[in-house]
């Protein structure tokens, strides 16, 4: 059997088809993503909180494969309970399993800071309510979020590469120091650097922060080739 270098374990709401396929081509073919899956079809408040109660014994059964590092992969789940209950689910988890432990709107915050930017926009496929919930995220985590714009559906996978590029576009302020694109089930590694190329700012989105986060956990420093200025500069 061919050995790999490390093991990432993520844990995902079960409609989500994105965040392993682009944590997995960020991986390349010297690690392994493995997975677990929470019962998830619908994003209400209530069932957003609901996968954080979840998490832990799905990170238990994560433990079983021995992986290195464990991502609780629901941005909105994080945000909706705000910074410190946020990073407590974290702790928790690695207290629980003896693995070092990412969860993603944390992670999100984690690389704006390593970018130095405090001036924000902020681009999802949310309806109002929940990108309002996202804004009080990071205004109480140190923020200033200059626009933000959602598409108001629940179809967060299929949403076009064209469509996400314009919804960046539309959030960009001459103030705005770094533009955060929210949902670990929203297509974004493909057009990262495009973007940081167009705007001359920084992108960071979910899945690529939450990769960013999981090898720094591990110290590992490397550069993403495609998934953008975080891994090289942060």
């Amino acid at each position: 059997m061919e050995a790999w270098e490390r093991k990432l374990g993520i844990i995902v709401p079960s409609w989500n088809t994105v965040m392993e396929r682009e944590i997995q081509r960020m991986a390349g073919e010297s690690m392994s993503v493995h997975s677990m899956r929470i019962p998830h079809t619908a994003d209400t408040e209530e069932k957003l909180l609901w996968l954080g109660t979840q998490a832990p014994a799905a990170a238990e059964l994560l433990a079983h494969a021995k992986v290195n590092v464990i991502c609780y992969g629901c941005a909105a789940g994080g945000f909706l309970k705000g910074p410190v209950e946020d990073r407590a689910l974290g702790e928790k988890i690695a207290k629980d399993t003896g693995i070092p432990v990412a969860v993603s709107s944390a992670a999100v915050a984690e690389a704006l800071s390593a970018f130095g930017a405090k001036r924000v926009s902020l681009a999802s496929p949310y309806a109002p309510w929940l990108n309002e919930r996202l804004r009080g995220y990071l205004t109480t985590a140190g923020f200033e979020v200059m626009a933000v714009q959602g598409l108001d559906t629940q179809n967060h996978s299929g949403v076009t590469n064209e469509r996400i590029e314009a919804l960046i576009t539309e959030v960009d302020r001459p103030e705005t120091q770094a533009i955060f694109v929210s949902c670990s089930n929203f297509p974004t590694l493909a057009i990262i650097e495009k973007m940081e190329q167009k705007l001359g700012k920084p992108i960071v989105a979910s899945n690529q922060a939450s990769m960013w986060k999981m090898l720094r956990l591990m110290g590992d420093k490397r550069a993403v080739p495609g998934a953008g200025r975080l891994f090289r500069e942060a």
